[in-house]
């Protein structure tokens, strides 16, 4: 147990969008990311069908794993000892599974990490609504979860995608090095939740820090995986068809910084290692994948010193620039579903 604002803290917990582990889960597991939002059978199936190209397996709860296990050892190398739990929102392990897994096992008050780094519905106040929603069954007897201020501005963060960054320029032949266009890729939203969420602009400045440490050219902040009907207007330019443009202004060099993504998951494996090379290497265009964060040290170091700003109100949260945090507790007008 350690000390706190508010509190005794008991334990860490990761919060994180889950994947299916088997390709009997991809079906299960996409209803439960769709419940609610009627979309039709035929479109599951498509979706469905990607998975099962790639082995019926998200690589993304694999990657937590990881995560988990490297976070232990960083947070004991620094002194805190304290119990990591992990739990999801649309596959096994499920948030109320291990809420309830906590109370059995004594937690009153644990500090969450959420995996998403920008503010949006879905990226940030979705997730506070699923933990609220996890712990309501077990009434007053739940386990009370304050959750981290998101990344999106903290020095760590940025190194991490800078050290990327760089090295996917490196993987491009010197003499297209100087004229490799760098694309920075989000999931896309609807225009209208955007619209009440800082995600494009915490997007772009990220886009920007990262770029002043990076030797290269020019930037382009862009979207992938829409997922609504055409009729929805969502945040543009989609990835694909800016490849195409760039391919057409004649650019030869592209590094591809999935900036909106700390893993590996299905999306940037499939949008950006499958389609995107593949448009790619069909205009002639010679595309370099940077890392995400996954488990890196720095990444890593990062999650435990925010750990920490809570535990110790008096230590300072570093940012870049000297911008505000995010806070640790959103406005109720913030990042509101629409």
């Amino acid at each position: 147990m350690t000390e706190g604002p508010g509190g005794d803290v008991d334990a860490v917990l990761v919060v994180s969008f889950g994947g299916p582990e088997a390709p009997g889960d991809v079906i299960p597991f996409l209803q439960n990311v769709t419940r609610g939002r009627r979309v039709p059978a035929q479109r599951l199936q498509a979706v469905a069908a990607r998975y099962r190209d790639l082995g019926g397996k998200s690589p993304l709860n694999d990657q937590c794993r990881e995560l988990i296990a490297a976070l232990r050892i960083e947070l004991s190398a620094h002194g805190i000892e304290l119990p990591i739990y992990w739990g999801n929102r649309n596959w096994h392990p499920l948030l109320p599974d291990t809420l309830a897994t906590m109370r059995r096992d004594g937690v009153q008050r644990a500090l969450a990490y959420v995996t998403s780094a920008f503010g949006s519905y879905s990226g940030c106040r979705q997730y506070r609504e699923n933990l609220a929603a996890a712990g309501a069954p077990l009434g007053a007897s739940a386990p009370r979860v304050d959750v981290l201020r998101r990344p999106y501005n903290h020095p760590d963060f940025i190194d991490t995608w800078v050290e990327a960054v760089r090295a996917a320029l490196a993987q491009v032949p010197p003499p297209g090095r100087a004229h490799a266009r760098v694309v920075f890729t989000a999931h896309s939203i609807p225009c209208s939740m955007a619209a009440t969420s800082p995600y494009e602009a915490e997007l772009r400045a990220a886009c920007a820090w990262i770029m002043e440490q990076v030797d290269a050219r020019g930037y382009d902040l862009v979207y992938q995986s829409r997922s609504g009907p055409a009729a929805v207007p969502w945040l543009e330019p989609d990835v694909l068809e800016h490849l195409d443009r760039l391919a057409s202004g004649g650019c030869r060099d592209v590094v591809l910084c999935p900036l909106g993504f700390l893993s590996d998951h299905v999306e940037v494996v499939w949008d950006l290692d499958r389609e995107a090379r593949n448009l790619a290497e069909g205009r002639g265009v010679r595309l370099v994948r940077a890392a995400t964060p996954g488990a890196h040290p720095r990444y890593v170091s990062m999650v435990r010193e925010l750990i920490q700003e809570r535990l110790d109100p008096s230590r300072p949260r570093r940012t870049v620039g000297g911008t505000e945090p995010a806070p640790d507790v959103c406005p109720s007008d913030c990042c509101v579903a629409q």
